[in-house]
Protein backbone atom coordinates (compact mmCIF):
# COMPACT_ATOMS: atom_id res chain seq x y z
CA UNK A 1 0.00 0.00 0.00
CA UNK A 2 1.08 3.57 -0.68
CA UNK A 3 -0.11 7.08 -0.03
CA UNK A 4 0.36 10.09 -2.29
CA UNK A 5 3.17 11.25 -0.01
CA UNK A 6 5.08 7.95 0.09
CA UNK A 7 4.63 7.51 -3.66
CA UNK A 8 6.04 10.99 -4.31
CA UNK A 9 9.06 10.16 -2.17
CA UNK A 10 9.67 6.91 -4.03
CA UNK A 11 9.46 8.75 -7.35
CA UNK A 12 11.95 11.36 -6.15
CA UNK A 13 14.39 8.76 -4.86
CA UNK A 14 14.21 6.60 -7.98
CA UNK A 15 15.10 9.61 -10.14
CA UNK A 16 18.37 10.28 -8.30
CA UNK A 17 21.33 10.05 -10.64
CA UNK A 18 23.47 8.27 -8.06
CA UNK A 19 21.55 5.06 -8.86
CA UNK A 20 22.49 5.23 -12.55
CA UNK A 21 25.56 3.07 -12.03
CA UNK A 22 23.37 0.27 -10.64
CA UNK A 23 20.18 0.45 -12.69
CA UNK A 24 19.29 2.69 -15.63
CA UNK A 25 16.74 5.41 -14.86
CA UNK A 26 14.42 3.97 -17.52
CA UNK A 27 14.32 0.65 -15.66
CA UNK A 28 13.73 2.39 -12.33
CA UNK A 29 10.83 4.34 -13.78
CA UNK A 30 9.40 1.18 -15.33
CA UNK A 31 9.55 -0.41 -11.88
CA UNK A 32 7.70 2.61 -10.49
CA UNK A 33 5.00 2.36 -13.16
CA UNK A 34 4.48 -1.34 -12.42
CA UNK A 35 4.51 -0.68 -8.68
CA UNK A 36 1.84 2.00 -9.03
CA UNK A 37 -0.40 -0.36 -11.01
CA UNK A 38 -0.13 -3.06 -8.35
CA UNK A 39 -0.12 -0.92 -5.21
CA UNK A 40 -3.16 -0.11 -3.12
CA UNK A 41 -3.51 3.67 -2.81
CA UNK A 42 -4.52 4.63 0.73
CA UNK A 43 -5.97 7.98 1.67
CA UNK A 44 -4.23 9.15 4.82
CA UNK A 45 -6.89 10.01 7.36
CA UNK A 46 -4.78 10.63 10.45
CA UNK A 47 -1.82 12.90 11.09
CA UNK A 48 0.99 11.28 13.09
CA UNK A 49 3.79 13.22 14.76
CA UNK A 50 5.29 10.51 16.98
CA UNK A 51 8.53 9.73 15.13
CA UNK A 52 11.74 11.43 16.22
CA UNK A 53 12.47 11.96 12.50
CA UNK A 54 9.48 13.96 11.24
CA UNK A 55 10.15 12.81 7.66
CA UNK A 56 9.22 9.26 8.70
CA UNK A 57 5.79 10.16 10.06
CA UNK A 58 4.34 9.63 6.57
CA UNK A 59 5.03 5.90 6.88
CA UNK A 60 3.30 5.72 10.24
CA UNK A 61 0.33 7.67 8.84
CA UNK A 62 0.09 5.23 5.95
CA UNK A 63 0.24 2.21 8.26
CA UNK A 64 -2.44 3.58 10.59
CA UNK A 65 -4.73 4.79 7.81
CA UNK A 66 -4.32 1.55 5.85
CA UNK A 67 -4.77 -0.80 8.81
CA UNK A 68 -1.33 -2.30 8.19
CA UNK A 69 -0.46 -5.59 9.82
CA UNK A 70 3.24 -4.64 10.01
CA UNK A 71 5.78 -2.05 8.98
CA UNK A 72 8.98 -3.39 7.46
CA UNK A 73 11.91 -1.01 7.74
CA UNK A 74 15.60 -0.79 8.42
CA UNK A 75 15.21 2.76 9.72
CA UNK A 76 16.14 3.01 13.39
CA UNK A 77 13.81 5.97 13.92
CA UNK A 78 10.89 3.73 12.98
CA UNK A 79 12.21 0.56 14.59
CA UNK A 80 12.54 2.36 17.92
CA UNK A 81 8.74 2.77 17.96
CA UNK A 82 8.06 -0.99 17.77
CA UNK A 83 5.23 -1.71 18.15
CA UNK A 84 3.44 1.42 16.99
CA UNK A 85 -0.23 1.47 17.98
CA UNK A 86 -0.23 -2.30 17.91
CA UNK A 87 1.51 -2.51 14.53
CA UNK A 88 4.80 -4.43 14.68
CA UNK A 89 7.78 -2.64 13.12
CA UNK A 90 10.36 -5.17 12.00
CA UNK A 91 13.49 -5.31 9.90
CA UNK A 92 13.48 -6.89 6.44
CA UNK A 93 15.59 -9.73 7.86
CA UNK A 94 13.04 -10.43 10.60
CA UNK A 95 10.26 -10.39 8.01
CA UNK A 96 12.07 -12.94 5.84
CA UNK A 97 12.63 -15.20 8.82
CA UNK A 98 8.93 -15.02 9.74
CA UNK A 99 7.87 -16.37 6.37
Amino acid sequence: MVSDTTLNELDTVLRRSRFDRYVAEEERLQFLATFVQDAMLIEVTEVVTDCRDPKDNKFLELAVSGDATRIISGDNDLLSLHPFRGIPIITPQAFIHQS
